[in-house]
């Protein structure tokens, strides 16, 4: 059953990422990457809006049908047994995504397919210590990873409208989340705070068939960013520091590439795993409209891309597929 559960995590994260793009004849055979993925036939989508589940929103004071128009962007975890799927999810409060209020919803699986969810969101925006960075935008765009203890850590993307900020909260269940508020509030003076932020992969390794947070050099550290890819470590998984270069600016590790799948942004997906070859990440690579971008995708469309980098040097890019 472990193993077998594992298989569909590694499966699922990839799934996950990919949104409508077909098999390329470029894809590489590197032995570092995690190939040979298939969509399961007749199985997707296994998460889509519902337009009759409701709870009573603090925000607002009121019942809200909180995934009636969109379920995105989510994350997997291992929970006992079963694959834990958390998920982002859009009212009708408004037209157009981003407009709208989000809330992350759990939704649970013994196959990684067949999913059963649950009626209320499990982290949202309220009137708590994170109002002011997160009504009325919401909670969005989660990913999870597990420390050695059982604790799950997840950073996500606050939005109040005016700034997304990259955020963390911790649980012991999945269910039950307290929220730390943004990971950059107190690098540099908070030089950082009020830039946006999002979209942060821990780094983990498998051990005896779990996916743990691991350190790399004595720190935790994790790749983040959504136009480029960057970088940032940690003593205590709350509070992060962003790499700079010598100019003070972001360190860059690496940007969309010209003609490629991913000449309009990179973004970084779900935990970074350790491996034997180095440190595995994947990303959202979105491809750019007109000639700068890749002929064999349409214009906009998102795909899952996956680079390596130096697991002792982890600033270090060693290879990328095309």
């Amino acid at each position: 059953m472990k193993n077998t559960l594992k298989l569909s995590f590694y499966f699922l994260i990839v799934t996950l990422l990919i949104t409508g793009c077909k098999s390329s004849s470029r894809i590489h055979k590197d032995d570092w990457a995690l190939t040979g993925f298939e969509r399961p036939v007749g199985k997707n989508p296994i998460i889509s809006p519902d337009t009759v589940s409701s709870f009573f929103c603090p925000m607002q004071g009121t019942m809200v049908k909180w995934e009636y128009s969109d379920t995105f962007n989510p994350a997997a975890a291992v929970y006992g047994n079963q694959i834990v799927v958390l998920y982002r999810a859009e009212d009708n409060s408004n037209k157009g995504i981003g407009s709208r209020t989000s809330r992350l919803g759990y939704a649970s699986s013994d196959d990684g397919v067949n999913f059963k969810r649950s009626t209320s969101p499990v982290l949202y925006p309220a009137k708590d210590t994170q109002a002011e960075q997160e009504i009325p935008g919401g909670c969005e765009d989660p990913r999870i990873a597990q420390t050695e203890d059982g604790t799950y850590v997840m950073l996500y993307t606050q939005w109040n409208r005016k700034m997304p900020r990259l955020a963390v909260a911790t649980s012991k269940d999945l269910k039950t989340w307290t929220k730390s508020g943004a990971v950059f509030k107190n690098a540099y003076q908070g030089r950082f705070y009020n830039e946006p932020t999002k979209s942060a992969s821990i780094v983990t390794k498998i051990d005896h068939d779990k996916q743990v947070i691991t350190k790399i050099n004595g720190k935790y550290f994790m790749y983040w960013g959504e136009k480029n890819v960057y970088a940032a470590t940690s003593e205590d998984l709350i509070n992060w520091i962003p790499l700079v270069d010598s100019t003070g600016n972001l360190q860059v590790l690496f940007s969309p590439r010209k003609g490629l799948f991913d000449s309009e942004l990179t973004e970084c997906g779900p935990p970074a795993i350790l491996t034997n070859n180095g440190i595995l990440l994947l990303y959202n690579g979105k491809n750019k409209s007109g000639t700068d971008g890749d002929n064999q995708y349409p214009a906009n469309a998102y795909c899952a891309g996956q680079a390596l980098f130096d697991s002792k040097s982890p600033t270090k890019l060693l290879k990328r597929l095309d």
